[in-house]
């Protein structure tokens, strides 16, 4: 009975192991390349390396019993019963400069295309099927790319926020691998793996910048966390991003949870025309890495901006929340602060200095407010 029980053991330890080595080939391009040489040197020599990884200067805090129960209280609605309301195609839009100079499409999550001031930047674009390592496992899109990467005009660069499959998406990066890259720490030696060539990419310490004709481009602060597999957490840097042209200002938050740096942000840099930053993925017993729609409208006034664009959300399901939540949460808390907030469908194109008509184009659907379920940020003060 007992080498019975044995054998079943070492066969049930085999398939595991098995399984385990499979996925690893299968993922082992996905996962990327660790940092080494020159840019290993450098990550060392951060402010914001503790010796084995990156650190906040205001440490995450989880509350992990709190994320196991979350499970408890997925949404029915956590991902849309029915068609997204969306802008497809018209690429040709962008063959004409905007009339006001900045002009930013949204599409889905953290996919922007931002036109300031005759640059055009692409911000943490995923076109893959899923924001995964694997073709066949992870979060699905609700809809196709809405426009394909080849119908899009000539990109001067794209800013990278950090190295999550939603943000950073092997694939794509292959398909813009001629393109300039602006990206923190560490992210360089993914891209270069990918095929990238070196001289493409710009790799940003908080507060560095780098110039792309007119605009410069500065790393700032976030507060977030980075890894694209369990042994190199926190390897690369995370970051927001300033981008400051002759005319016009842009904040892009990436991935964060609220900071008191985003005053100094708005110090340095500020006020700028517009802020994009996220508003869903989050639940209370992760307030640190995602900063909910609320305090995301108060991140905008922090960083002194003048129209709050919420993003990151509206393509995947990466947290328990209804899907529309977000954005209600967003404009609720922006309409009792009175600060102008623009709501496009993706793939819309709005130029923060002359919005559209506000349109609620998502449905109705049943959704947590801010008292029921507040996320607040630690160590903010």
């Amino acid at each position: 009975m007992k080498r019975a029980l044995f054998r079943v053991a070492a066969s049930l330890a085999a398939a595991v192991a098995l399984v385990a080595v499979v996925f690893i080939v299968l993922g082992w391009e996905a996962f990327g390349h660790r940092s080494t040489g020159e840019r290993k040197a450098r990550i060392e020599r951060s402010k914001q390396w503790a010796g084995s990884h990156f650190e906040n200067p205001q440490p995450l805090r989880n509350d992990a019993w709190g994320s196991l129960l979350a499970f408890r209280d997925v949404s029915p609605d956590v991902s849309p019963s029915g068609e997204v309301p969306t802008v497809r195609g018209g690429a040709e839009r962008f063959a004409t400069p905007p009339p006001t100079g900045l002009r930013i499409t949204w599409f889905g999550h953290s996919t922007t295309l931002i036109e300031v001031d005759g640059v055009k930047l692409l911000t943490d674009p995923v076109f893959s099927e899923r924001a995964s390592p694997y073709s066949f496992i992870g979060p699905a899109r609700w809809y196709p790319p809405l426009i394909p990467l080849q119908g899009f005009p000539k990109i001067d660069a794209v800013l990278v926020s950090h190295d999550h499959y939603d943000h950073l998406d092997e694939g794509t990066v292959k398909q813009l691998k001629d393109a300039r890259f602006f990206v923190p720490l560490g992210v360089g030696a993914h891209l270069e793996y990918w095929g990238v060539p070196a001289a493409n990419i710009t790799e940003l310490d908080w507060w560095e910048e780098g110039a792309l004709g007119p605009v410069r481009v500065v790393s700032t602060p976030s507060r977030h966390a980075s890894g694209r597999q369990l042994l190199d957490m926190g390897a690369t840097l995370w970051t927001s991003w300033s981008v400051i042209g002759p005319a016009h200002r842009v904040w892009y938050s990436g991935d964060t949870g609220l900071f008191p740096a985003m005053r100094d942000i708005g110090e340095r840099y500020g006020p700028f025309d517009v802020a994009m930053v996220e508003i869903g993925q989050y639940h209370r017993a992760w307030p640190d890495w995602h900063i909910g729609p609320e305090q995301a409208v108060r991140a905008s006034t922090l960083v002194r901006a003048k129209t709050f664009f919420p993003i990151h959300w509206g393509l995947f399901t990466l947290a328990m929340h209804g899907w529309t939540e977000p954005i209600e949460r967003a404009l609720a808390e922006a309409t009792a602060r009175e600060v102008p907030i623009v709501t496009p469908r993706p793939g819309q194109s709005v130029e923060p200095d002359a919005p559209p008509p506000r349109e609620k184009w998502w449905p109705d659907v049943a959704w947590q407010t801010a008292k029921e379920h507040p996320i607040v940020s630690t160590q903010m003060e």
